[in-house]
């Protein structure tokens, strides 16, 4: 069972709309650590996407869009609490020693999809953020309607999802929202839904001996799972809710949160173009707890 974080003191302070503005204007000139111009992005925005391509957030913006209050956080994203990033192969090059450099403590980056997609980007992300010293971990974009829990997760570990204690990795996150390529809930009643996350569950912590981290929306888990009690007290929450206000909306079920993701037009020095932006909930110390399962 893992041990939740303690709540952060205060408010997050969020920037003004004038300083969001600015911070989109500069990030458009944003240059490389070697001072070359960033090679343009792929747009992962786009409508379509195609089986493989997902990633965090993906299935949340193609069912329901960026909420109007989501801002556009550019390179003057809050710095306050334990800030980290999730990334795949939509970031393009990633400069590791310029992201820990502008503050970034921890980042997820997304390793498996299904049972038989791979990032492009994983075998070099995991290891260079190992390098440059940022807390990392590997997160698999779950495909319920296409194979079962147990089988995911054994490709996951087999992929990059594994752990170990070595002061710089996270346990493996299992990202399950919005399906981009289909329904919703993936053609699974909320019974269903339930037993393939029991058992990709149970899977990685005989594999791992973790708890698998969940990454989640409010709404994606209470329709999907029925406000679903069953991951109280084991699977840490990472909720994805895109807002500027104080604190996240949880879904049901869960005690608190424990990674906020709260935009997904983030910036951050070493990443061309938007970013998802995180905040741990807790201290540094907190956070090695989780990584190390202490």
């Amino acid at each position: 069972m893992f041990h939740l974080p303690t709540r952060l003191a205060g408010t997050r302070r969020r920037v003004a709309t004038a300083l969001g503005v600015l911070g989109a204007a500069l990030a458009l000139t944003a240059t490389t650590a070697s001072g070359a111009t960033a090679a343009p992005q792929p747009d992962r925005d786009r409508v379509k996407i195609e089986p493989g391509e997902a990633y965090m957030g993906a299935g949340t913006r193609l069912h329901e869009g960026s909420p109007a209050g989501e801002p556009s956080m550019g390179i003057m994203a809050p710095t306050d609490g334990v800030q980290g990033i999730d990334v795949s192969h939509w970031q393009g090059s990633v400069n590791w020693t310029s992201v820990r450099g502008a503050g970034i403590q921890f980042a997820w980056m997304k390793a498996t999809e299904g049972s038989t997609y791979k990032d492009s980007s994983f075998n070099t992300n995991y290891p260079a953020a190992y390098r440059a010293g940022v807390i990392r971990g590997a997160y698999h974009f779950a495909r319920p309607n296409v194979s079962g829990g147990a089988t995911q997760a054994n490709y996951f570990v087999d992929n990059g999802g594994g752990w170990s204690r070595d002061n710089l990795t996270l346990p493996g996150v299992l990202d399950i929202e919005h399906n981009p390529y289909g329904a919703m809930c993936y053609g699974l009643s909320t019974t269903q839904m339930r037993t393939w996350i029991t058992d990709f569950y149970n899977t990685y912590k005989s594999r791992t001996t973790r708890d698998v981290v969940i990454y989640t929306t409010a709404g994606w888990w209470n329709t999907c799972t029925g406000n679903w009690t069953g991951m109280y007290g084991k699977s840490p929450l990472w909720v994805a809710h895109w807002t500027t206000a104080a604190s996240p909306t949880i879904p049901s079920g869960f005690p608190t949160w424990t990674v906020w993701q709260y935009t997904s037009t983030g910036s951050v020095g070493g990443v061309a173009g938007n970013v998802d932006r995180n905040q741990f909930n807790g201290s540094r110390d907190r956070l090695l707890a989780l990584a190390n399962n202490t």
